[in-house]
């Protein structure tokens, strides 16, 4: 599949990207532009055929986190200025106040964050760290750290594939699920240890640990626009900047 425009970008000018989100949302005041800042991402994954996706995964991921947190601030916040009461909490104008600044500013984080993952190859995004200077130790462990949690997951669902064909009830209720997945923890950690042993056995065929200058087949370029939009990002920071100093 041919990659559009957005996602044939530099995997460091789309970091820098979501690492200008999160930036600009900690510099400008308020809910408003953090809140606004989600709507635009969306709109940049639908540029880029990932709409749906990117939705999807920022639900699943931040949803149940936004709530409750913005829970707790309205609730346990400080404050002088009571607007309502449900038995015995109340909430006020201030925790209202900051429950939405702190949920509009994890949500234009994560979701800057999540769209970066998206668009971008984990490979490519280390490789990347690695040509701008990250050892090739240092590679590894980002990469196998980004690829453990999904790695895992397929172990698991091979391991409940299994299950399932020898007539064990996986589906159901949370107890059900629960009593079912307790059984596969010992062959996941089993298989993840003989994974990583695996995994040392190729590096070490490979001279990963040799003393010498690596090579790398997969090789990165970058265009104009990945050139210039890292000033870009710079530039309207420190105009944010001097905006929250002068204002």
């Amino acid at each position: 599949m041919q990659k559009n425009i957005i996602q044939q970008l530099h995997p460091m000018t789309k970091f820098f990207f979501a690492l200008f989100v999160s930036a600009a949302v900690l510099i400008i005041p308020g809910y408003i532009f953090s809140f606004l800042v989600f709507p635009i991402l969306l709109l940049i994954a639908a540029a880029a055929g990932i709409a749906k996706e990117f939705f999807g995964t920022v639900m699943k991921a931040l949803l149940f986190l936004l709530i409750i947190v913005f829970l707790m601030q309205l609730f346990f916040y400080p404050g002088d200025h009571v607007i309502g009461q449900w038995g015995i909490f109340k909430w006020t104008e201030e925790g209202l106040n900051y429950g939405l600044t702190l949920t509009s500013r994890i949500l234009a984080m994560g979701s800057a964050f999540i769209l970066f993952f998206r668009l971008t190859e984990v490979r490519d995004f280390v490789k990347s760290l690695e040509d701008a200077g990250l050892p090739p130790m240092g590679a590894y462990v980002v990469l196998s750290t980004l690829q453990i949690i999904p790695e895992m997951r397929r172990h698991a669902n091979t391991i409940m594939d299994a299950q399932k064909t020898r007539g064990v009830e996986t589906e159901g209720s949370m107890l059900t699920r629960a009593k079912a997945f307790i059984p596969t923890l010992t062959p996941l950690i089993l298989s993840s240890i003989s994974s990583t042993e695996e995994r040392a056995i190729t590096l070490e065929s490979r001279a990963f640990s040799a003393p010498t200058k690596k090579t790398s087949l997969h090789k990165l370029t970058k265009s104009t626009a990945d050139r210039i939009l890292p000033f870009v990002y710079i530039i309207i920071l420190v105009g944010m900047v001097l905006w929250r100093i002068l204002a």
